[in-house]
């Protein structure tokens, strides 16, 4: 049995527990000081402070040089698998087009799932695999996935069997996320509901059966799915036990914070535009806050109200959105930079929205997210003394080592 010992850890940060986090909570991390983490056969064994090393003897050892470490982060919402980039869109939004515009005129998610029909399944998997790499050098040890840019039920059983091919062969864990209902299809323009009723006939019931997905998504949005049709949907995920998770109020307040409320979901993403209502159902629902700062950043937006939800007592997640039109970024630091300056939050705040809540919101809190023994060895040495210093610095990778299932794999 192989043993690791990272050592001469100058502040070893974490939430703790393995569910969500939100009120005063959210803002709970342990910091140990001098400390030392020995890994076993990937999963933790003990944790040390103050200078003291665990007694048993270890095969490597790594020296933290008395830098950060943390979980590794958790990437929460990702639409990882796409063919084709839209570079072409940025002079037109550099003209006033608005992300509607661009959609109703036959591009934005239409042109990526004209791209990603066309592209064969390995040619996205090896693209997809090479933005793992990246994000792993950034220090993401876990990562959601979602489908969407096929709409068909070919393209969408050949983008989830990507992401389960990656899950198989990379270092990544990744968790897969079925969403059919990202847009209506050029076929069937004009005749939503026939979509959302082929998504209940036919695509739900497959990826169940087939185990492509754990999770389900819609976009509710104006233009694109309303609230009665997102319900439709969810609702048939929910019976065939698919979790929940729904754009919602990104650009429009159409009801989408209250349907993840009323329904349960796991968590509601982006909520740019939420309202008094949809605050108050999901915070009696505990659902997550999906937040994605860099999505804001990057289309001009406003940013959702973090602080307000802190204190209504939702759990507040931050992930990246990495997307070929909303936000080409796949890096979760520049989100953390983002959710320090815009969103005010506390330094502590941002570790459990980037760990523990995010890794509750793809089903894997009970493993991943938090720095305590018993849990999966998938850890970060940062090159900051402290987490402060980590959302301060931008436009550098601070990653110096990441350790995922308790081997160094950067």
């Amino acid at each position: 049995m192989s043993k690791l010992l990272i050592k001469n850890i100058g502040c070893l940060q974490t939430p703790v527990g393995s569910i969500s986090h939100w009120g005063p909570r959210q803002g709970e991390n342990r910091k140990l000081f001098q400390a030392a983490v020995l890994i076993e056969d990937g999963r933790i064994e003990a944790i040390t402070s103050d200078g003291v090393l665990p007694g048993e003897a270890a095969d490597t050892i790594i020296d933290a040089q008395g830098n950060l470490v943390t979980p590794g982060l958790v990437e929460g919402h990702t639409h990882l698998v796409f063919g084709g980039y839209r570079q072409g869109e940025i002079p037109l939004k550099l003209k006033g087009a608005g992300y509607l515009d661009i959609l109703k005129n036959g591009g934005g998610i239409l042109d990526t799932v004209r791209k990603t029909r066309q592209a064969d399944a390995e040619e996205l998997y090896q693209k997809s695999r090479g933005f793992l790499d990246e994000m792993m050098a950034l220090g993401v040890t876990t990562c959601e996935a979602k489908s969407g840019y096929g709409l068909d039920l070919d393209t969408e059983v050949k983008m989830l069997e990507v992401i389960r091919r990656l899950d198989e062969t990379h270092p990544m864990d990744l968790v897969a996320t079925f969403m059919g209902a990202h847009a209506v299809p050029p076929e069937y323009e004009g005749k939503g509901d026939e979509y959302i009723e082929l998504l209940c006939r036919e695509m739900i019931p497959y990826v169940k059966e087939h185990g492509l997905a754990q999770f389900s998504d819609v976009f509710c949005e104006d233009s694109v799915f309303s609230a009665e049709q997102s319900e439709k949907y969810l609702q048939c995920a929910k019976d065939h036990g698919l979790g929940l998770k729904i754009h919602a109020d990104e650009i429009e307040e159409i009801g989408g914070s209250q349907l993840a409320g009323r329904l349960g979901a796991v968590s509601a993403e982006h909520l740019i535009a939420i309202g008094e209502k949809g605050l108050n159902a999901m915070a009696e629902a505990k659902t997550t806050a999906m937040l994605l700062p860099a999505t804001s950043f990057y289309l001009g937006k406003d940013f959702a109200p973090a602080r307000t939800m802190i204190e209504k007592g939702i759990p507040v997640a931050i992930a990246s959105d990495f997307n070929p039109g909303s936000c080409p970024s796949l890096n979760l630091q520049f989100a953390i930079n983002l959710g320090y300056l815009k969103y005010k939050m506390t330094p502590e705040e941002i570790l459990t929205a980037v760990t523990i809540n995010p890794a509750c919101a793809i089903g894997r809190g009970s493993q991943v997210g938090t720095l305590e023994v018993g849990k999966q060895a998938d850890l970060v040495i940062w090159d900051a003394p402290d987490m402060e210093m980590l959302c301060y610095r931008f436009g550098s990778n601070l990653a110096l080592q990441v350790i995922k299932k308790g081997e160094l794999v950067l």
